[in-house]
């Protein structure tokens, strides 16, 4: 039976061939946008996610009110350098260098490290606060007359050596949540995860 329509093969052929092409350019789009995506957000997390592939990992947690009332509480009175080691979101850095300190934020993570700065910029604080980017095993503490430090238990008894070798005498040491697991504290202020332990390090051998 003959159609009143012819059909024109080569026109449905292109058809199809076009329907096929324009599949796989949206394919195509979007493999590359997930893609893309993923990186994005492999970069972004990558500077959290990496500490916790480290022997001994310092994660960021966020200091309570409360616990920087602690640290200011010790080092009320003193003066001089002073570096907060694994610094976070700066605001103990912030904090003591409004109370007058010349205050150093040591911190690994590539996007705390510029929020830090972001907003010590804004603060307009004298002395202006300092961040850097740098493992803190790697950075050299002698400068400094007080040191902060918001540890985890796993790393306590490296960092007291450290303290050790680096430090001069007389140097104050603030350590936040776990404690140094040899030297004795000459201060204990709070209680829970807000308890705070003071040590005065000395070169003098009983």
């Amino acid at each position: 039976m003959s159609s009143d329509f012819p059909i024109d093969i080569n026109q449905s052929f292109e058809n199809v061939q076009s329907v096929n092409s324009n599949r796989s350019l949206r394919g195509l789009f979007l493999v590359g946008l997930t893609g893309g995506i993923s990186i994005a957000l492999s970069v972004i997390c990558y500077p959290f996610i990496s500490p916790a592939l480290r022997k001994v990992c310092l994660p960021y947690v966020p200091a309570t009110n409360l616990q920087i009332q602690n640290v200011l509480n010790v080092i009320k009175g003193r003066k001089g350098k002073l570096v907060d080691l694994g610094s976070g979101d700066g605001r103990i850095v912030m904090n003591t260098a409004k109370a007058g300190f010349e205050s150093v934020g040591v911190e690994l993570n590539f996007w705390l490290v510029m929020y830090s700065r972001l907003v010590a910029m804004k603060s307009k604080i004298k002395p202006s606060p300092k961040f850097i980017r740098t493992d803190l095993w790697k950075y050299h503490l002698g400068p400094f007359t007080n040191v902060v430090i918001f540890g985890v238990e796993e790393m306590m008894l490296d960092l007291e050596k450290k303290f050790s070798e680096e430090l001069s005498e007389g140097t104050v040491i603030v350590a936040c949540r776990f404690p140094l697991p040899n030297l004795e504290p000459y201060l204990v202020i709070g209680t829970g995860i807000d308890r705070v332990w003071a040590y005065r390090i000395s070169k003098t051998k009983p």
